[in-house]
């Protein structure tokens, strides 16, 4: 806080202080030598809670209206403190979450409804550690962890010679020391065996009681329990000691938190021994410098290990973790997320129109469908091939159904569905880097059965929570899923592959349902590349892809092929049939990424394709779902699954966006349908096509096979690498 007053004015409202005079009024603490000022509500002690809350609200309108009515950026340590101030308008809503309120004795009933509603007004979310923000992540879309940061210079006294505070020197060494509150997050039962084993150490517990009382306190001679002492005077205790302790006990209220005073500790140079707190063994526990114990024993034993350390053995591989731990690190960081919070939306980038077709005499290509496949040829024969190309498209856009566009709130959503890139494809990733710089994404995806939301592909984590097990290795669940296997000797369906690897009651709970949704279908009439796509794991890894790259192009898809597109011998025509143009001739050569079927009028009958329709809407709420796709295998669901947009882009908005998805059997082409009788009357197409040596027929769609996005990138580069343009080529047809 001192260090955002030396740019703003910053009053820190504390609680309330209950008073014996009749009105409710403010008290104004400057702290000396900053430009921070204390404000301390003083509410008559006999007011009930509406009172209460009604006073201080008034009372922060007060203060506002003191400062000219300008609008505030609000900070909020608390939820509690939301309760009172959720009216204000304000520049910005900083939730600054440190613990795990909720979980601490005595927490107040109406806490986390409190909490909800700071995070869904919030504008920037901060956490206290990993862990927190691990369990918070999903909750806000512009939320960032920021795990303890330190003042060196302030602690590293206790290195330099500092004499050590006055209430040390009657007690024998070693002494070992804790400060901080002392409540219900401090193990008193460990603390007592350490004490009562070891009773030639001194144990010093500095700090203030809460939640619990003295007569709580362990009574044994060598533990001394020394009450509150200034943050001036901690450096001067951490002289005075051998080893500093976190005896924390491992329970809800410290499930979450990340203990300041681990770097703080560090930075005095005296060695650490904590109780396994997850956020300490995830950042320190690498460092000879912190041991990690369980039990009494292995703590007294990790204390004697601590004292017998050498410090010069440890301290500069501390000084070098604490070199990137600053306070001025941190409020850089935090400063310019607040500011960029202050700003009322992130602004959309918009990126010049492509121009329409200047219709040539003549060109030395048309390509028929501006999606992945026709673009890359385009970009291809245009820019390395010297071509002068004619890309058509019957839609009024470039991009295929990977087309995205910023909605009417200025969310970036895509048209026709979530459309995630990902590849193990250097070649690939080289290419369409030309073109687009890229945003890290990691896909996953959870599906909701029986009243639970469970990662999908099947893990471990989906099998413990939806049959109540604590499968602990991957030998476990693999032995789980082999008993419920049901092997089929001949795997010709889907059904047959997913009943093969998982049984019949994960077929039925997973696949049954969504697959008769999505192909209108039984899996038993389905071919089994259907299923053989859908993977399951033996770990925890909730990721939906296993590529070695995975990650979104970084301002959208519609961006990327516009830059592809941007050459001078390439012109467009959308919103133009390719049938329109058909008898123009305007190549000698015809490039076809549309359904094969439709280009030979369906001469041997329709190839049959699943379509897609989609209900997108706008909530007014910054999160709707954990992750961006949620999938619904029940039958009796509608829709398939359920998109929300912002997790794929990343962008920062009040407002959300999402989408239910719907198959049916009419409308724009998406899926072929993979059955044996449909592959057989594609072949007629495919010899068909043999007899145009003209025309290419390239993509999902000019091929009738399902690809992932960077499969159809792969064989648009392999075909430009293969044709070539006869000069005596004839026009196509």
């Amino acid at each position: 806080m001192q260090r955002f007053s030396r740019e703003r004015q910053v009053f820190f409202f504390e609680e309330y202080i209950p008073t014996d005079h009749h009105l409710a009024y403010l008290e104004y603490h400057p702290f000396a030598g900053t430009e921070v000022i204390a404000i301390r509500p003083r509410v008559p002690h006999w007011w009930n809670e509406a009172q209460r809350e009604g006073a201080l609200k008034d009372l922060l309108d007060t203060l506002l209206r003191l400062q000219g009515g300008a609008k505030p950026i609000f900070w909020f340590y608390s939820p509690m403190m939301f309760g009172f101030a959720k009216h204000v308008e304000a520049a910005a809503v900083v939730y600054d979450c440190m613990d795990e309120l909720a979980n601490f004795r005595f927490a107040p009933p109406g806490l986390k409804g409190l909490e909800a509603e700071l995070i869904e007004r919030a504008d920037v979310v901060f956490t206290g550690g990993e862990s927190l923000y691990a369990a918070k992540r999903d909750r806000h879309d512009n939320i960032h962890a920021f795990p303890s940061s330190v003042d060196v210079a302030h602690f590293a006294q206790a290195r330099e010679g500092l004499a050590p505070a006055g209430d040390l020197a009657a007690l024998p060494g070693p002494r070992l020391g804790f400060y901080g509150v002392i409540d219900e997050r401090i193990d008193l039962a460990l603390l007592e065996e350490v004490a009562k084993s070891r009773p030639d150490w001194s144990l010093v517990m500095v700090g203030p009681l809460a939640k619990i009382s003295a007569e709580d306190l362990p009574r044994v001679s060598n533990l001394h329990f020394v009450g509150q002492r200034d943050y001036a005077d901690l450096p001067a205790y951490l002289a005075g000691w051998d080893v500093a302790l976190m005896p924390f006990a491992i329970n809800e209220a410290t499930r979450f938190i990340s203990p300041t005073k681990t770097p703080e500790y560090l930075a005095a140079g005296i060695p650490v021994v904590s109780t396994a707190i997850t956020d300490v063994v995830a950042t320190y526990g690498g460092l000879d410098a912190v041991r990690i114990a369980a039990t009494p024993a292995e703590f007294i034993a990790a204390c004697e290990a601590a004292l017998a350390l050498e410090p010069d053995a440890w301290r500069p591989a501390v000084d070098e973790k604490l070199a990137a731990m600053s306070w001025n690190r941190t409020f850089d960081q935090m400063s310019r997320l607040v500011n960029e919070a202050m700003c009322a939306e992130r602004p959309v980038i918009r990126l010049p129109a492509m121009r329409s077709s200047r219709r040539r005499s003549a060109y030395d290509v048309v390509i028929v469908g501006a999606g992945f496949a026709g673009s890359v040829l385009a970009e291809r024969l245009a820019a390395d091939g010297g071509q002068r190309v004619l890309l058509c498209d019957r839609r009024n856009h470039v991009a295929g159904n990977a087309y995205d566009k910023h909605d009417a709130v200025g969310i970036l959503v895509h048209q026709y569905g979530p459309h995630i890139f990902h590849t193990n494809s250097d070649a690939i990733v080289s290419y369409l880097s030309r073109f687009t710089a890229w945003r890290p994404y990691e896909h996953r995806v959870l599906a909701a059965v029986d009243g639970k939301t469970v990662p999908m592909p099947i893990n471990r984590t989906t099998l413990n929570s939806l049959y109540g097990l604590d499968l602990k290795c991957e030998s476990e669940v693999e032995a789980f899923l082999r008993s419920r296997a049901e092997p089929v000797e001949h795997l010709r369906t889907s059904k047959d592959v997913v009943i093969g690897q998982v049984g019949t009651e994960l077929y039925r709970t997973f696949f049954e349902g969504y697959t008769r949704k999505q192909w209108g279908l039984d899996p038993s009439q389905l071919d089994k590349a259907v299923t053989s796509r859908i993977p399951t794991r033996f770990n925890d890894d909730d990721r939906y892809f296993l590529d070695t790259f995975q990650a979104m192009p970084l301002h959208g898809y519609t961006a990327m092929f516009e830059n592809m597109l941007d050459h001078d011998n390439i012109d467009l025509a959308l919103g133009t049939d390719y049938a329109d143009l058909r008898q123009e001739r305007l190549a000698p050569r015809v490039i076809y990424t549309g359904p094969i079927d439709e280009y030979f009028g369906h001469r041997f009958g329709a190839l049959p394709y699943r379509s897609l329709a989609f209900r997108h809407e706008t909530l007014d709420q910054r999160r709707f779902q954990p992750v961006a796709v949620v999938n619904y295998p029940d039958e009796s669901v509608p829709y398939t699954r359920i998109t929300e947009y912002k997790h794929l882009t990343g962008q920062v908005h009040r407002q959300t966006s999402i989408s239910y998805e719907f198959p049916q059997a009419d409308g724009d082409p998406y899926y072929p349908i993979p059955r044996a009788e449909n592959a057989a009357l594609y072949k007629q197409y495919a010899a068909l096509a043999e007899a145009h040596p003209e025309v290419s027929f390239v993509g999902r769609l000019g091929t009738y096979r399902y690809y992932n996005m960077d499969q159809v990138v792969g064989q648009a580069l392999a075909h430009y690498r293969r044709m070539s343009v006869p000069a005596d080529a004839t026009v196509g047809s």
